[in-house]
């Protein structure tokens, strides 16, 4: 199950590209389907499975501009796990490289319709 959205930045590339950053309460967790509104010149992600208002943010001008001429949206969401990122603190470095250790985190993109209300 889906913890907290963050909507981190809003971009125009080719049409309106939303960063978002998606912390779930388990590893196992797969349970996050977006949806897209408007209403107004607000901009809000719910979920598909409750119907919650998970994250929302103010669109300027060029950005609803751009919204409303595609009637699409592109997520770029990056999932995190609770208790398994942000609290890495040593480093152990991969000899083999010399570069140190990461913790994996999963990445996903995806283009999404979007309706006004």
């Amino acid at each position: 199950m889906v913890d907290t959205v963050e909507i981190n930045r809003v971009n125009i590339r080719d049409s309106l590209s939303v960063d978002v950053s998606v912390w779930m309460n388990h590893p196992d967790d797969m349970d996050f389907r977006p949806t897209l509104s408007v209403s107004g010149s607000t901009f809000t992600i719910t979920s598909l499975s409750d119907g919650s208002a998970l994250a929302s943010i103010e669109l300027d001008e060029v950005q609803m501009e751009t919204v409303v001429r595609d009637q699409a949206a592109e997520l770029r969401v990056k999932f995190h796990v609770q208790g398994m990122h942000g609290r890495l603190k040593d480093i152990h470095p991969i000899i083999a490289d010399g570069k140190a250790k990461k913790l994996a985190t999963a990445n996903w993109k995806t283009t999404q319709d979007v309706t006004f209300e």
